[in-house]
């Protein structure tokens, strides 16, 4: 009974603990960039096209084969 009265003060104690980071994070601006997620979100499709367009600019096995 002893382990359990333990195990939940600990547990108590790491909550209190992330939650104190937590907060101090959110009052500090770590969530506050408005500018980045937009960005990423133009610069990931860029970056698609062109993998596709690379891709689809190198010929397949089949077209490289000549026929005899």
């Amino acid at each position: 009974m002893y382990v359990m009265f333990v195990l939940i003060g600990f547990s108590l104690l790491v909550a209190i603990i992330f939650l104190v980071v937590f907060i101090w994070a959110v009052r500090s601006g770590q969530y506050e960039d408005q500018y980045t997620p937009s960005v990423r979100a133009i610069f990931d499709d860029e970056t698609r096209k062109k993998s596709k367009n690379e891709e689809s600019s190198k010929p397949d096995n089949q077209e490289q084969r000549s026929t005899d």
